[in-house]
């Protein structure tokens, strides 16, 4: 495991944010808290990029979580969600995420992929072959097993990484006892 940090290790962080708001919202009934993603991500070290990933629906207005996203550093890439003939719909960053990983590699002593996606497994041995140490940061609820595996470092996030959710109310909350 990975425990010692230099303020001199240069830092890439990739944050799929559709594996997380999916994430955050079903495990968590919430939201992450990109803030302290940030500051979970870099600990002190020298930030070089951070990305996040995010896919435009045009039936969802995202200008705040957009705004948002920047004010708290994050370089923000966007594709639009692809709505196939039989009314399906797809929107994933796996390749542009891996080819900006290892596009950035050579710039790097260690990415931060932000993400539980098992598809991920591949790009994390390929970047440790390059000499990159490879940290993930996820849900562990959502987090494929061969990643965790596979990365230096697996932060899970905890309760304080997430914003509470008045629209995604938590599971637990329909529990309680009436009197």
């Amino acid at each position: 495991m990975l425990t010692q940090f230099s303020h001199y290790q240069r830092v890439g962080v990739f944050v799929d944010v559709q594996n997380m708001f999916y994430s955050a919202k079903h495990l968590q009934g919430g939201k992450l808290n990109f803030a302290k993603l940030m500051e979970k991500a870099v600990r002190g070290r020298q930030l070089i990029r951070a990305i996040c990933y995010v896919i435009d629906n045009p039936d969802i207005d995202q200008k705040n979580f957009i705004d948002m996203l920047a004010s708290n550093g994050y370089e923000i890439k966007t594709k639009t969600l692809r709505v196939r003939s039989d009314g399906s719909a797809k929107g994933d960053w796996d390749m542009g995420i891996a080819i900006d990983a290892i596009s950035l590699a050579d710039k790097l002593d260690i990415v931060v992929l932000v993400s539980g996606d098992g598809d991920f497994t591949d790009l994390v041995y390929h970047l440790k072959s390059r000499g990159v140490l490879v940290e993930a940061i996820s849900f562990l609820g959502s987090t494929h097993e061969e990643l965790i595996k596979s990365v230096d470092h697996h932060i899970p996030i905890e309760k304080d990484m997430i914003l509470p959710s008045k629209r995604y109310p938590h599971r637990s909350r329909g529990t309680e006892q009436k009197s």
